[in-house]
């Protein structure tokens, strides 16, 4: 999960290198952190597989159960499950090439092939960090104003605001992905990341990029404004929750609050890790690890905390398997 931060100074081959032929333009990108076969690509490669399809039908688990129980049919749980749904498409724009670069001899991407990836893990990733801000209020009104949560939680309400993270997640990256698409790649064409990511895709750009400076402050701004407003809103919760006179009310709401604060603090502390850098420069392993953590091991402690720490969870997965025994005994 990731919002779109990159921060860099941008030096590029002149426009007179390129007209002059010392430089060819780039048609594809060499990927250069992955391993080679006889370097023991596969000891990667399996547990990598098995990561995404946990993450995969783990989270397809709590869609499908959240929909099918109609005890879940609220506004978290629904929340909950359009997160796991977009998790699903946010490790598919990433991992499986990662996969396919860990067994493949040329570990190569087309240009085209590394916007669509960019777009869709930041737009995707955009709309996730947007979602979390729309749990976090609604477990602030559930929790501190339960007499009108119904009345201002509404399933309309909840409709919008899920389709409307979504839509704006989209929408913020789409002009400065359009203005990376018209700047030529020359000379050089090694990424030394896990996946096409803004500042080393810029960085490879022959001309100068400064413009995008100013969209990266804004969504700079962006992380920092959400993560205020998250804490703030969680400060209110455990204030709240401190004021409950019983051990066991304290628990109860807390408990309705924990789940998503893990993913929050996951979520975002990788980011800002990744993306609030600003000038400081991290060892390439250092990188690859933090690149990692937001894009494979976030995802897959996503669908353990969401069901393995959530009795009601665990309860709507139990009848969506007797569900599927119902079925195919009555097919029979």
């Amino acid at each position: 999960m990731s919002w779109c931060v990159p921060s860099f100074t941008f030096t590029g081959s002149s426009a007179g290198d390129m007209e002059s032929g010392n430089l060819s333009l780039v048609t594809e990108f060499i990927f250069t952190v992955f391993p080679r076969l006889q370097d023991g690509s596969l000891l990667y490669f399996f547990p990598l597989l098995f990561i995404y399809i946990f993450i995969v039908i783990g989270n397809l688990l709590i869609f499908f159960a959240v929909r099918v129980d109609s005890r879940l049919h609220n506004p978290m749980y629904n929340f909950i499950s359009i997160f796991s749904f977009m998790e699903i498409w946010y490790t598919t724009a990433t991992i499986p090439n990662m996969l396919s670069n860990l067994i493949r001899e040329q570990k190569t991407i087309s240009i085209t092939g590394c916007l669509l990836q960019m777009y869709f893990f930041h737009s995707l990733g955009n709309s996730e960090g947007i979602l979390l801000i729309t749990m976090a209020i609604d477990r602030y009104v559930a929790i501190c104003n339960p007499l009108r949560y119904q009345m201002i939680m509404t399933p309309h309400l909840c409709a919008q605001l899920s389709a409307g993270s979504c839509i704006f997640g989209f929408l913020i990256l789409l002009p400065e992905i359009v203005m990376i698409s018209t700047l030529p790649f020359c000379g050089a064409n090694q990424i030394h990341q896990i996946f096409c990511d803004l500042v080393p895709v810029l960085s490879l750009a022959c001309t100068d990029t400064s413009m995008i400076l100013i969209e990266d402050v804004i969504h700079a701004v962006a992380i920092i404004i959400t993560v205020l407003i998250i804490a703030l809103s969680y400060i209110r919760i455990f204030t709240v929750i401190l004021r409950i006179p019983s051990a066991e009310g304290r628990k109860k709401a807390f408990s309705t609050c924990a789940g998503h604060l893990t993913v929050f603090l996951i979520f975002f502390g990788s980011v800002s890790l990744m993306y609030l850098r600003f000038n400081t420069t991290y060892p390439p392993v250092l990188d690859t690890a933090i690149a990692l953590m937001f894009t494979v091991l976030a995802p897959f402690f996503n669908p353990i905390i969401y069901s393995l720490r959530n009795k009601d969870m665990k309860n709507a997965i139990k009848k969506l398997f007797c569900l599927q025994k119902v079925l195919n005994t009555s097919g029979d």
